[in-house]
Formats: C-alpha cells, sequence, structure tokens
C-alpha cells in the first residue's frame, strides 16, 4: 500500500519547473479555500431557518470530533510528509506535523458531507465536495501530503459525520438553545435593529 502511496504522490507532485499558473492555482485551493468553512458555517448560523442551524451545529461537532481522532491517529503514526522524508518537491512551507491525515481535507469533506443531509444545505455541501478534490491535488502536487493522507481523512470524515448524525438526538436540543441563546446575547444591539435574525 505505502508504495502505491509512493507511485501516486510522484506522479501527482509538481516538477521541479512547475508552472507558475499552476502553483497559483494549487496555493489558492491548499490556503484559501479552507476559509469558506467558517464563512459559510457563520452565515448558515445566521440565517433564519432552524434547520440550516442544526446543520451548521452538527457540521462543528463532526469537525470537532474528526480533528479529535486526526490528533489520535497522529499521536500513534507520526507519519512523516514528503519534504521530511526527503520526497519529491516542495512549494508551499508546512511545519514537520503528522501526514496522515490531512485536516484540511478532513475539515471540508465532513462539512460537505454533513450538508449533503440536509436538504437546504444540500447545494453547497456539493460545491464543498467539489472544492475538497481541487484541496487533495493541491496539497499532494505542493508536496505536503501523500495521496493516502486525502484517503484516511476522507475515512475519517465519513465516520464522524454519521457518528455526529446518528447521535444527534442526544446532544442537538440542548446544543441548539445553548447556542441560540449566545447568539442573541452578543449580538442584541443588532438583532433589536433588525440588522440580523432573531
Amino acid at each position: 500500500m505505502e508504495a502505491l502511496n509512493l507511485r501516486l504522490f510522484d506522479r501527482l507532485n509538481a516538477p521541479a519547473h512547475a508552472s507558475q499558473f499552476l502553483l497559483m492555482t494549487a496555493d489558492v485551493f491548499a490556503i484559501y479555500v479552507i476559509y469558506l468553512v467558517p464563512l459559510l458555517l457563520a452565515l448558515g448560523w445566521l440565517h433564519k431557518d432552524p434547520d440550516r442551524q442544526r446543520g451548521v451545529l452538527q457540521a462543528l461537532v463532526a469537525c470537532v470530533v474528526a480533528l479529535g481522532v486526526n490528533g489520535v491517529i497522529g499521536l500513534f503514526w507520526d507519519h512523516p510528509r514528503p519534504f521530511v522524508a526527503h520526497l519529491g518537491h516542495t512549494y508551499l512551507a508546512h511545519s514537520a506535523t503528522p501526514s496522515f491525515p490531512s485536516d484540511h481535507m478532513t475539515i471540508v469533506t465532513t462539512v460537505a458531507l454533513t450538508f449533503l443531509a440536509y436538504l437546504r444545505l444540500r447545494r453547497i455541501g456539493a460545491a464543498l465536495g467539489l472544492l475538497s478534490l481541487g484541496i487533495a491535488w493541491s496539497r499532494i502536487y505542493l508536496g505536503v501530503h501523500y495521496p493516502m493522507d486525502m484517503l484516511g481523512a476522507i475515512g475519517v470524515s465519513v465516520l464522524c459525520t454519521l457518528m455526529a448524525r446518528r447521535l444527534e438526538a442526544l446532544y442537538m436540543p440542548g446544543l441548539h438553545r445553548l447556542t441560540r441563546r449566545v447568539y442573541r446575547r452578543l449580538f442584541s444591539v443588532f438583532i433589536a435593529r433588525g440588522w440580523l435574525a432573531r
């Protein structure tokens, strides 16, 4: 399996004299697309629809759990990143943390999968799913991850999304009430002026 992982990495990683256009495109996917996640979560929460709010909260819970799982995996299996193992070409500065699984891919795919389960968030989930392919390519292309890191991230995302969905009845009512209470207190001035939904 590791041999296949390395062969795929060798094919997908940028060459020594990579195209500036491809490097710029990869930078956008590898660095900036992730910022769409908090923006989409915030916008989803500010919407009046309680179903959207529950979808956003479930995505947040699933992400926190998934990143925790990634951290545990990293503690027990410190798989070196390509540049640590002196493999391929690296075009993105990154700390030498364990490569498996990819946190970026985990976050985006977890939110995408969660949103796909909610009718009013389905289109956004599908769009995030497509963007996650760009993230996977870019982080391999720039030399900070292997293909297997992306597959591992998808696996963690699927498990944590299913778990958050299955256990929703245990945490969602209380979490939704608490979050709405905090939201109303923090943004009371804007709500009173009609700038934000109650």
